[in-house]
């Protein structure tokens, strides 16, 4: 079980399966039985035993981390460069580190991948996902990276994807592609990319019926259908969650349908087809200032505004929903929360033109549509996009090497409407005037190759080179409203963008024991219409000057495999930003965050994962994982401008930290399964998570603050010996058993200018709102599967 640095291999037929199940999704059985007999090579570069691929339906035998030898078979890839990018850094989660316990969002899939963390989004799936700290400046969605499902993008045109519509049961595991990726991604893969992988029917076979419960009224029940044959294979999954939320006015229900079907149409010649649906319906709870959330950070007795306990979040509603007097209502008050709809469907037709040359087709369109009362203004809107790209994959040998050659087109597209209105006392089915609105397209067009040689036994070389020309048209009109009418304002935006990625990778394996990589890699992310349209003070207006942000990234990086029980990794990376774009909070009473390019900045950073088998002889059950991350990104020139009522300043932030980079990240589990003997199937882990504390303010003054959790989870999977009951599948956890209060998120907060012309301290800071949601308290789950 490994996941991979991804140097060039041509890593297929079956086995290659076990190292990217998306290659089976792209592969017939009889594209399976043609792949050359198998045998034993050097394991791939860059591999790591504590994450596993997927299987293929009827693997060859496997072994766990920590024992037995690791087998790699060479066959022919059928699966486009976005499966598996030659050169770039891999971490992998397989289904076996998150499909024994409750699974509620996707941060229960990615806490054991090194150089990924998550913070609290907009409702209890919205979870941002970082990549090298990619989304932790962001308040919802996953943002400067490229998100994929089964290899269908799920990222709409404008870089905004969103984790309501992932339910850890669905999916066999998750591919992290870490560091600049736009030669290979495009646009917004600034920090890398995700490829979600749904399970495969042959590995289910039948119907599999479940449902979690837990604290807070949670309640999952999910199913999913499992079917395969020699020229199809089907999956289809739905689920229904809901619960009461752990922080007043965050009830939710959300329900998911997920489908995946291939088909093999002739033997050259394959379909994929991709359907996801996905609604949420969430109330949403104020975000707190430092000080709220000290004094009450569950917002408990603030139903009432007039009655409200101490450390309550309100929001200011103008009382006539148009113009004048403003009062304070609660959440509840004001019916604050989401109702969203999410619909992707993508067809994939893949060709082999001959033995060495395969074309990959494929078409997405994707729909999302808001309505969202979450602020004293509500925003409703479709945003409809489709994405369409081919690319052709060849393997050759030029002079006795091996070269594998990609190529790729691809173009993606979206429309969108948005109107924006005051939120009224008298709850969302009244609302207030109308504020804004806007109608945006936004397009990229790009072009990409790379090529991969194995130049020597031990040695790989990758290059390649992306390219994506962007346009952005928008208008946005402005009302305001008086007693003596309504005035409009329009400001409008016609940006057009190109941008290049040029990448290089070396890999060297002296011997099964040691990879060594080195990558140079490039990425760009050019603004979005919400990123135009908002000023510093929070306010709609002209913010129409943004520039794209550009990388240049270093990774160095070792892979060690001293024996069976032991697997480390470490990769270090530096990379460079210019016109790195960065948002901050201005207030709750506000309409959005504000978003400004910082000249000049810094990431560097170590990500660290590593899985031994203490006892192979003794107590071969037992494992133990680690992961960490150290991130450190820095402005080296940046110059913010603030303003009180008398006086602007110009203040030098180089040198500081980033706000909302969470530095220290690690999670460590011990588990253990018990193999053989009466309790064989009974199984646990104790897992602590850890994250450090971070700035929310540009000049440094305000920190939140870290905290340390403790898990736990036991698990039972009778075996086959006990005949029927072999289908049952249960567990218990309980998680933060030491009841801890902790921030789960926190998005960046506008620093101060004092009447002294000097920054405000932290005391001041303190008492800024729209930051701040607290994590769980301690909570039981449980939950039963049967499979028929």
């Amino acid at each position: 079980m490994r996941s991979t640095f991804n140097a060039p291999s041509r890593l297929m037929g079956v086995a290659g399966c076990m190292v990217a199940v998306a290659a089976c999704a792209a592969m017939s059985p009889a594209h399976a039985a043609d792949a050359p007999a198998h045998r034993a090579t050097p394991a791939p570069p860059h591999q790591h035993a504590w994450h596993q691929h997927g299987r293929a339906p009827r693997p060859a035998p496997q072994t766990t981390s920590g024992t037995g030898e690791r087998i790699t078979v060479i066959g022919t890839s059928h699966a486009p460069a976005t499966f598996h990018p030659a050169g770039q850094t891999t971490y992998s989660a397989p289904r076996e580190n998150f499909a024994n316990h409750v699974g509620q969002s996707v941060a229960d899939m990615v806490v054991t991948i090194p150089g990924v963390s998550f913070v609290a989004g907009n409702g209890p799936r919205d979870v941002v996902v970082s990549v090298r700290g990619s989304g932790d400046r962001q308040a919802y969605g996953m943002k400067n990276i490229q998100v994929l499902e089964d290899g269908f993008p799920t990222t709409q045109p404008d870089g905004t994807a969103r984790s309501d519509l992932i339910d850890p049961h669905a999916y066999d595991g998750v591919d992290v592609f870490q560091g600049p990726a736009s030669t290979v991604f495009g646009n917004y893969a600034i920090n890398g990319a995700i490829n979600f992988r749904t399970r495969q029917g042959a590995d289910i076979h039948g119907v599999e019926v479940g449902s979690d419960f837990g604290s807070f009224g949670m309640v999952n029940n999910y199913a999913t259908l499992g079917l395969s044959g020699r020229k199809y294979d089907l999956v289809i999954f739905g689920s229904d969650v809901r619960g009461n939320g752990f922080i007043a006015n965050s009830a939710y229900q959300t329900s998911t349908e997920n489908l995946r079907l291939r088909v093999n149409l002739t033997p050259s010649d394959r379909l994929v087809v991709k359907f996801v649906n996905n609604i949420t319906d969430t109330r949403l709870p104020l975000r707190l200032s430092l000080a709220q959330y000290a004094a009450n950070p569950f917002q408990s007795g603030c139903a009432s505004a007039s009655h409200a306990a101490a450390g309550c979040a309100t929001v200011s509603l103008l009382a006539n929903g148009s113009y004048g007097a403003r009062i304070a209502v609660s959440p509840q008050a004001a019916g604050l929360g989401r109702f969203d709809r999410r619909t992707v469907a993508g067809i994939r037709w893949e060709h082999d033109v001959n033995a060495s040359t395969t074309v990959h087709t494929q078409f997405t369109y994707d729909q999302r549509h808001i309505d969202q009362p979450t602020s004293p203004y509500a925003y409703t809107g479709p945003y409809d996009s489709y994405a369409g790209s081919s690319d052709v994959t060849n393997t050759a040998h030029v002079a006795g090497m091996a070269l594998n050659s990609s190529g790729a087109i691809s173009f993606d597209d979206l429309d969108a409407l948005s109107a924006v209105r005051n939120v009224t006392t008298a709850g969302h089915d009244h609302p207030g005037a109308l504020t804004q609105s806007s109608w945006s397209h936004q397009w990229n067009a790009g072009l990409r190759f790379q090529e991969d040689l194995q130049f020597a036994r031990a040695w790989h070389l990758v290059v390649g080179l992306g390219g994506t020309y962007s346009g952005l048209r928008a208008q946005e009109t402005l009302f305001t409203s008086s007693a003596s009418g309504t005035s409009r304002r329009p400001v409008a935006a016609d940006r057009h963008f190109f941008n290049l990625a040029p990448e290089a990778a070396l890999t060297y394996a002296p011997s099964r024991g040691w990879t060594l990589h080195a990558r140079v890699g490039t990425a760009y992310a050019t603004p979005t219409t919400s990123n135009l349209f908002i000023t510093p003070q929070g306010t709609y207006g002209n913010n129409t000057r943004l520039k794209s942000e550009t990388s240049l990234g270093f990774d160095f990086g070792a892979d060690w495999h001293p024996s069976a029980t032991l697997d480390v990794q470490a990769t270090g990376f530096y990379e460079f930003y210019h016109n790195e774009l960065v948002s901050q909070s201005a207030g709750v009473n506000t309409v959005g965050a504000y978003t400004f390019n910082a000249p000049a900045s810094q990431h560097r950073g170590v990500e660290v994962g590593a899985t031994w088998t203490p006892l192979p002889r003794t107590l071969s059950g037992a494992r133990i994982m680690l992961s960490y991350t150290y991130d450190n990104q820095i402005y080296t020139r940046y110059t913010e401008v603030l303003s009180n009522s008398t006086m602007s300043r110009a203040l030098d932030r180089s040198g500081n930290s980033i706000p909302g980079v969470i530095p220290h990240f690690l999670n460590a589990r011990v588990l253990y399964d018990q193999p053989t003997g009466p309790l064989q199937g009974l199984g646990g882990y104790a897992e602590v998570t850890w994250r450090g504390d971070y700035w929310l303010d540009n000049a440094n003054l305000l920190r939140a603050p870290g905290y340390a959790l403790l898990n736990l989870e036991l698990h039972y999977d009778p075996p086959a010996r006990f005949g029927w009951a072999q289908r049952l599948h249960g567990f218990f956890e309980i998680q933060n058993v030491a009841n801890q209060t902790y921030i789960a998120g926190a998005t960046n907060i506008t620093d101060i200018l004092a009447s002294n012309g000097h920054n405000a301290g932290a005391a001041v800071l303190a008492t800024s709102t729209g930051s701040i949601y607290a994590g769980s308290p301690r909570a039981f789950y449980g939950g039963v599967k049967v499979r028929f």
